[in-house]
């Protein structure tokens, strides 16, 4: 699981990425814009991954600990 979360939040910065550099949401692009149905979704799944993320934190803090 935690491998699918880091691929998605690393889809959403490499699309973030692409935003600011290029002016290109890749994700609205590929699928119908922004305000489409399979987008909204999309950026839904992405932005829950970035708050499993946050999960890493702890994670590597207690790892840290113990060592």
């Amino acid at each position: 699981m935690n491998r699918i979360v880091l691929t998605l939040v690393i889809i959403g910065a490499l699309n973030w990425g692409i935003l600011s550099i290029g002016g290109l949401d890749l994700v609205g692009y590929l699928f119908g814009g922004q305000g489409s149905v399979i987008s909204r979704i999309i950026y839904g799944i992405v932005g829950l991954a970035g708050i499993w993320a946050c999960s890493f934190y702890f994670k590597l803090r207690s790892s840290s600990q113990s060592s």
